[in-house]
């Protein structure tokens, strides 16, 4: 049976679902959604697609998964981009753990407020966040870069989960302001990455609302 996407294309966590996809070969039913026409909030969604509302989620044989990463790790189970070493695959779940709780927070959502909804329609909090979370994320691009230092991949000597997980919001980090030239070893992980032969790039579709 064919796995259905229900996804928002713009979003970084949608696309790091595609790109594992992508990697894999595996085929997928995309379905799009509108999110700032709420279509992700709609009483049909809520009951038949996922109770929390967010985007993305995968559809197998009825069965709803969501958290973009945790796809990631349902569609790559036994293949090449999961480590077999033990030590190995638990680093790479500790970088896409902090993915989610120190870049994606950071890089994705000034994404958001100043490419995506603009910064004249951002609250007074929001305004004042701006600066704390350009620190955190040049905070976290700057470990990744140490990180990368005189090596390709971010685990091991091989493209993994890890890689797609993290490839899909440092991509964008421009659109949040974030000056990527200052860190050359990203640069250079991110050109290794597109140049792969199974690598897709992001915008392969029409743009919709973003959610990050």
């Amino acid at each position: 049976m064919t796995l259905i996407l229900h996804e928002c294309p713009p979003s970084g966590n949608s696309y790091k679902v595609r790109l594992t996809a992508a990697h894999l070969g595996v085929e997928l039913e995309r379905r799009p959604y509108d999110v700032s026409r709420g279509e992700s909030r709609t009483p049909e969604f809520l009951e038949s697609v996922s109770p929390h509302g967010k985007l993305p989620v995968l559809e197998d044989n009825g069965r709803m998964l969501a958290e973009s990463n945790a796809i990631c790790l349902y569609l790559a189970e036994g293949s090449d981009l999961i480590p077999a070493d033990r030590f190995n695959r638990a680093e790479m779940l500790h970088w896409m753990f902090w993915e989610q709780t120190d870049h994606e927070p950071n890089i994705a959502v000034l994404r958001l407020w100043l490419t995506i909804v603009g910064i004249e329609t951002l609250n007074g909090h929001q305004r004042e966040e701006i600066a704390i979370k350009r620190k955190a994320g040049n905070e976290a691009l700057g470990l990744m870069d140490r990180h990368l230092a005189g090596r390709e991949w971010m685990v091991a000597d091989a493209l993994s989960l890890a890689d797609i997980c993290l490839f899909a919001y440092t991509h964008l980090a421009d659109e949040g302001g974030f000056d990527l030239e200052l860190y050359p070893n990203i640069v250079a992980w991110m050109e290794r990455i597109m140049l792969l032969p199974r690598h897709e790039p992001m915008f392969a579709a029409p743009k919709l609302a973003l959610v990050s």
